[in-house]
Order: C-alpha cells, then sequence, then structure tokens
C-alpha cells in the first residue's frame, strides 16, 4: 500500500474497528473492555473521515469478537466498519448494524418496569434503527438507543 502512509500501523491477526464517531472512540474502548487486554490496542481519533467528517479507529492485535460483544458495540457505535485480519490481509468486512432485538445489553429507564424490580434479562425491540427508538418488551415504555445504560 503505497497511498503515502498508512495512518496507523497493519496487524498481523485481530480486528479494527474502523469509521467511529470521534466522540464514542473511548466509550468503545471501555464498552468492550480494551483496556484490560494483554495484547497489544492502538486508538487513533480526530482521524479525518468522508463519512463522518472526523472519526475513530481502534485496532486490537489477535482479538475477535463474539456476536454479544457486536451487539453491544452496535448500540453505541452503530454503523462502525468490522474488519478481521489474518496474516495482514482483511479477510471479513462487515458494517455493525442495530439488531432487531437486544437481550440484556440496555437497561430500562422505566423504574417500575418489572427488569428493573426482579432478577431477569432485559428484552429491547427495535422499532426505528434511523432514529434509534427501542421499545421495552415488558413495560412498553420507548427509549433513545443515544441515552441507554449499559448493563456491565
Amino acid at each position: 500500500m503505497n497511498k503515502k502512509e498508512r495512518l496507523v500501523a497493519a496487524i498481523e491477526n485481530g480486528t479494527v474497528i474502523d469509521h467511529i464517531p470521534t466522540d464514542k472512540t473511548f466509550h468503545v474502548v471501555n464498552l468492550l473492555g480494551l483496556s484490560t487486554l494483554s495484547s497489544p490496542v492502538t486508538i487513533g481519533f480526530n482521524y479525518p473521515s468522508n463519512k463522518v467528517g472526523k472519526k475513530g479507529i481502534i485496532k486490537i492485535s489477535d482479538k475477535f469478537f463474539t456476536d454479544d460483544e457486536i451487539s453491544r458495540l452496535s448500540v453505541v457505535a452503530p454503523n462502525v466498519v468490522l474488519s478481521i485480519i489474518h496474516d495482514f490481509e482483511v479477510v471479513e468486512k462487515k458494517t455493525v448494524e442495530t439488531p432487531d432485538e437486544l437481550r440484556g445489553i440496555v437497561r430500562c429507564n422505566n423504574p417500575k418496569c418489572i427488569t428493573n424490580n426482579e432478577p431477569m434479562s432485559t428484552i429491547f425491540h427495535v422499532v426505528d434503527k434511523s432514529r434509534g427508538v427501542l421499545r421495552c418488551h415488558y413495560c412498553d415504555k420507548e427509549q433513545d438507543i443515544n441515552n441507554v445504560e449499559i448493563i456491565d
């Protein structure tokens, strides 16, 4: 690749999370627990982006994410691009989309909801992906995906 120089060094095996809105970059780091990994993690932000103006990019060596981790990621930063790297080559590239249903990922903001009063997992239906509207399966309260509390 001789397009000037790469902005961030290549990795041999692992995952690249690209096109993260700049203000969400460190939220993604915390959400995925990247600071606890023993393998190298490269975090960059405020890179120019044609898609989102300015973007963050995270490269994680020797780490591949589960479907549950990707679903959690979709709540904080939908539409990021995941690139799976093997032997310095991109073997898979996919845009992260918010699934139709979120289980045990976000907390209901209705204090009277059964999920806040009983030991049970939350279920949210994503009723409008473009506007980020979630509806609680149990109490029907709608909430904005940008203002949800993620369950640890």
